[in-house]
C-alpha cells in the first residue's frame, strides 16, 4: 500500500552525494541519477476501512514490520532489517562487542564513530521506524474514528501508542544527545498524526521524552488485555516507563513504575538452570515481558539475521564479531556465572581459543537456537531482569544501597552467584552505583543498553583492546598482545559528538525544517 501523506522528493540528474563532515559542516554535491530521499512511507487510514478488523489488520502490520524485508531507495537488501540496525547500531559503538575485522558493511561505522549522513544503516533505521509510527498513527486515527469501541479496540489502540512511543524513544536515543546531558538540546522530530507537514522541525530532548511518557501512560490506561508475550501490555508499557525515566533521572518514578511490574505477579527471573536456554525461548519464559516473535519464515539467515555477524556454526553466518576482552574479563570473576552460557570460544585443531587477526574467538549466541536453527530468535525488546536493574539503578541514585543491593542480588541468585552475593554489603572501593552499573553490564550485554548507560551516566567508553574499532589500522600495524593504550578511538569521552548519529541525509533533504547534528 502506497503512503499518500508524505511528499515523495525526486532529485533528478543525481549522480552522487559527496560530503564531508567535521563538527559541524557538511557539503553535499549533486550530479546524475536519482534519489528518494521520503523519509516515512507507510499506510495512511484512507486505504484501511475504518472497522475494528481494520484496527486489527493495521495493527498487526506495525509489528510485522519489525520483521519485513522492506524495499529502500528502490531495492531490497536483506542487510536491511529494524532489528538488525537496532542491535548493531547499539551495541557495536559499545565496549562489549569487538570487531574482528574491516568490513563494508555499514555496521563498521558504528565500531568506529566515524559516521556520515549517509550511512545505510543509520538511514534504513530512521526511515523504517517513521514508517512503524506512521502506522500506528493510522491505527489511533482509526480507532478515533469508531463509532463504538470495546475493550478489544481499546487494547489495539493502546498498543499503537506503546509502539509509537517506543520508536519515538529509540530514535531519541540513537539520534539525539541523552536527556541528561541536556534535554533543551535537539531531539527528533515528533509524528502524531497522518495529518503531519512533510516538513517539521525536530522537537527538544525534552519534549521528546515527554511525548514518549504522555503516549506510554496513555497506552498502560488503554491496554487491559494479555494477547501474549508478542505483543506489547500494560505491563511492558510500565517497563518502558521505567526505563524511560531512568534515563530522564527520575529516579522515584523509576521505583514507581518498576514496582508494578515486579509486584503484578505475571513475571518472573528465569533461573540458573533454566538461563542457557532462555534466550532461544524468550516467548515461552517467565521473564520476558515482551518479544519480537519470529518464525522460521521470518529466518533471515546469513545475510541479514541479528545472529549472522555473531555466531557461525562454521556455514550459518559470517561470526566476525566477538565478546570483547573486557567483557570477558568481567564476566571471568566468577567461573561458575550461568551468563558464561551466552557467550562460546571456538577452539582450533590443538583444542586453543582460535584467534582471528589476534582476536581470540567468543561467539554471542543470544540471538541463536531458536528451534535449534543458529539464526533464528525472538529477540526480548523488555525482560524483568532489566526492570530489576533499573530500579536498582534508580534506589543507588536516591541512596537507598540496600534495595540497590537487594535488586542486584535477586538477579545473581538466579544466575548460579548464590555464593557471590552482596548481602547488603558494598565492597570497599565501589559505591552502590558502581555495583549495578557493573551487574547491568553482565546481565544485559549484547541487548542494545550498554552504551546508552555509559554515555548517559556521563562515563567514558574505554576500548583498550586490539579490535578493528581503531581506525585505519590493520592487523599488523601493532603487536596484538599489547592494547593500543591511548591511541584513537580506544577512550570515547561522553560529550564527544559522535555518540549519536547524523540525521539521515533523505529527511535533511526532503524536510528544510529538520537541523542537522554536529
Amino acid at each position: 500500500m502506497k503512503n499518500n501523506l508524505y511528499i515523495k522528493i525526486k532529485l533528478s540528474a543525481l549522480c552522487r552525494i559527496f560530503y564531508t563532515c567535521t563538527l559541524g559542516a557538511l557539503l553535499v554535491f549533486f550530479s546524475a541519477c536519482s534519489l528518494d530521499v521520503n523519509p516515512e512511507d507507510a499506510i495512511s487510514s484512507g486505504t484501511i476501512a475504518n472497522t475494528s478488523d481494520g484496527l486489527n489488520n493495521v495493527m498487526n502490520g506495525n509489528y510485522a514490520l519489525m520483521k519485513d524485508r522492506l524495499v529502500f531507495n528502490g531495492t531490497i537488501d536483506d542487510n536491511n532489517g529494524f532489528l538488525r540496525q537496532y542491535y548493531q547500531m547499539s551495541d557495536f559503538a559499545g565496549d562489549d562487542i569487538v570487531c574482528g575485522q574491516k568490513t563494508e558493511d555499514p555496521f563498521y561505522y558504528s565500531f568506529t564513530g566515524t559516521h556520515s549522513p549517509d550511512q545505510t544503516n543509520a538511514r534504513f533505521y530512521w526511515y523504517l521506524s517513521y514508517k512503524i509510527i506512521n502506522g500506528c498513527n493510522t491505527t489511533i486515527q482509526i480507532g478515533e474514528s469508531l463509532e463504538s469501541v470495546d475493550e478489544d479496540d481499546r487494547q489495539l489502540i493502546g498498543e499503537a501508542y506503546f509502539l509509537r512511543a517506543f520508536m519515538h524513544f529509540n530514535l531519541a536515543r540513537l539520534y539525539a544527545t541523552p536527556y541528561s546531558h541536556d534535554p533543551s538540546k535537539p531531539g527528533v522530530i515528533l509524528r502524531l498524526s497522518t495529518n503531519d507537514p512533510s516538513e517539521k522541525a525536530r522537537a527538544t530532548v525534552g519534549e521528546t521524552y515527554q511525548q514518549v511518557l504522555d503516549d506510554l501512560l496513555t497506552a498502560a490506561d488503554l491496554m487491559t488485555l494479555d494477547r501474549g508475550k508478542a505483543y506489547a501490555s500494560k505491563e511492558a508499557a510500565w517497563a518502558l516507563l521505567s526505563r524511560v525515566y531512568l534515563y530522564m533521572e527520575h529516579h522515584e518514578k523509576v521505583v514507581e513504575y518498576a514496582d508494578l511490574v515486579i509486584n503484578s505477579g505475571k513475571y518472573s527471573l528465569t533461573e540458573a538452570a533454566n538461563f542457557g536456554n532462555y534466550f532461544a525461548n524468550t516467548l515461552n519464559e517467565p521473564e520476558t515481558i515482551w518479544a519480537i516473535a519470529m518464525t522460521p519464515s521470518d529466518n533471515r539467515g546469513k545475510f541479514g539475521s541479528i545472529a549472522s555477524m555473531l555466531y557461525s556454526d562454521g556455514n550459518s553466518g559470517w561470526g566476525e564479531e566477538y565478546a570483547s576482552k573486557t567483557y570477558r574479563d568481567l564476566l571471568g570473576e566468577h567461573s561458575e556465572d550461568v551468563r558464561w552460557s551466552v557467550i562460546e570460544p571456538l577452539l582450533d585443531s590443538n583444542g586453543d581459543i582460535a584467534l582471528k587477526n589476534g582476536i581470540e574467538i567468543f561467539y554471542i549466541k543470544k540471538f541463536s537456537f531458536q528451534d535449534g536453527d543458529p539464526n533464528l530468535c525472538s529477540p526480548n525488546m523488555l525482560r524483568l531482569a532489566e526492570v530489576y536493574l533499573n530500579r536498582a539503578e534508580a534506589q543507588a541514585k536516591l541512596g537507598h544501597d540496600l534495595d540497590a543491593l537487594a535488586d542486584v542480588d535477586a538477579i545473581r541468585s538466579q544466575r548460579g552467584l548464590e555464593g557471590a552475593l552482596y548481602g547488603g554489603i558494598v565492597p570497599s572501593g565501589s559505591t552502590a552505583l558502581d555495583i549495578v552499573l557493573k551487574e547491568r553490564r553482565l546481565e544485559l550485554a549484547f541487548e542494545g543498553h550498554r552504551v546508552f548507560d555509559v554515555f548517559r551516566n556521563k562515563q567514558e567508553l574505554v576500548r583498550e583492546y586490539w579490535g578493528y574499532h581503531i581506525p585505519g589500522l590493520t592487523e599488523t600495524a601493532i603487536d596484538p598482545a599489547n592494547p593500543p593504550v591511548g591511541m584513537t578511538n580506544t577512550r570515547v569521552n561522553w560529550d564527544n559528538p559522535r555518540i549519536i548519529y547524523f540525521i539521515p541525509i533523505d529527511e535533511v533533504l526532503a524536510n528544510t525544517l529538520c537541523s542537522q547534528n554536529q
